[in-house]
């Protein structure tokens, strides 16, 4: 079983990212090919997971097709091999739009340091990974390089506007509310997610690039879940973990992974699938 790293299609190349290559369509519309590539502390590491590439793809198309009536999305059909799909061009708007159910991750670090989340204030003597008395939406900039930071709604409503800003805080919402309620049903818990948003040019919003995926997303099994500690996710904090216990100093390119953390990494994106779908991923053939 092999990773596939890079792709070479006889098309245009429109961007390439950490983990996707988009190529451009001859009638204007784009194929985003999702590759089996992972990326951790900034770094695109040397080794990919198999499968991971299908599953965020696979597991887009299911979320953008089941919250279409709730959010206009950017997808116009899934591609040949299970891990690419058609989409529509949009303007991207350069923000992360992260709603928050639960006290996780920088969330909870903020909180211990300053008793605050984005800069606003929240109830004392709540503990890790608690559930927040409601979602909160925190945007964060988007980053080219180095790490996005968060920032509070009013900035963003002072960058982009305040109607532009309540229309992306309210449609995050929204999808956060249907992904946490479809994700309870399968005995998972959405502590939290964030979405990339664009624009057409008559000024319609458009949910872009991926949605409620383990790359994107925070799931903690329900079974598992306890206040007070840090949840195992179905993501890649399995990868970071090891590259924090290797010895890595994050500046130099990264070493390679063992194959048993690449196999056990993408057990866990096959389990997180399984688990929202409600069926195997099957490989090779769309969803």
């Amino acid at each position: 079983m092999t990773a596939l790293l890079e792709t070479r299609l006889d098309l245009p190349p429109f961007a390439r990212g950490k983990v996707r290559d988009t190529y451009e369509l001859p009638d204007g519309r784009l194929l985003m090919v999702t590759t089996d590539r992972i990326s951790a502390f900034d770094h695109v590491l040397p080794t990919g997971i198999p499968d991971r590439g299908t599953v965020l793809t696979q597991l887009s198309t299911f979320w953008f097709q089941r919250t279409g009536q709730l959010q206009e999305n950017h997808l116009l059909g899934p591609g040949e091999d299970g891990r690419s799909m058609i989409v529509r061009r949009a303007r991207r708007i350069d923000y992360e739009c992260v709603v928050r159910g639960y006290l996780a991750g920088s969330a909870w670090a903020e909180y211990r340091r300053q008793g605050t989340m984005a800069g606003e204030p929240l109830p004392g003597g709540l503990r890790q990974s608690e559930r927040l008395p409601e979602p909160i939406f925190t945007p964060a900039t988007k980053a080219e390089t180095g790490h996005d930071e968060n920032i509070t709604l009013e900035r963003m409503s002072s960058d982009i506007g305040a109607d532009l800003a309540g229309r992306l805080r309210e449609a995050s919402l929204r999808l956060y509310a249907f992904g946490a309620e479809h994700a309870e049903r399968s005995g998972l818990i959405l502590a939290d997610t964030k979405f990339e948003f664009g624009l057409l040019e008559d000024g319609r919003l458009l949910l872009i690039d991926e949605a409620l995926t383990p790359d994107s997303s925070r799931y903690w099994d329900a079974a598992l879940y306890q206040v007070g500690t840090a949840p195992e996710s179905f993501d890649k904090q399995f990868v970071r973990d090891w590259l924090e216990q290797s010895g890595w100093d994050k500046e130099s390119t990264p070493p390679a992974l063992p194959d048993e953390i690449v196999e056990q990494t993408r057990q866990r994106y096959l389990a997180a699938y399984e688990r929202l779908v409600g069926k195997p991923l099957l490989t090779g053939a769309p969803a």
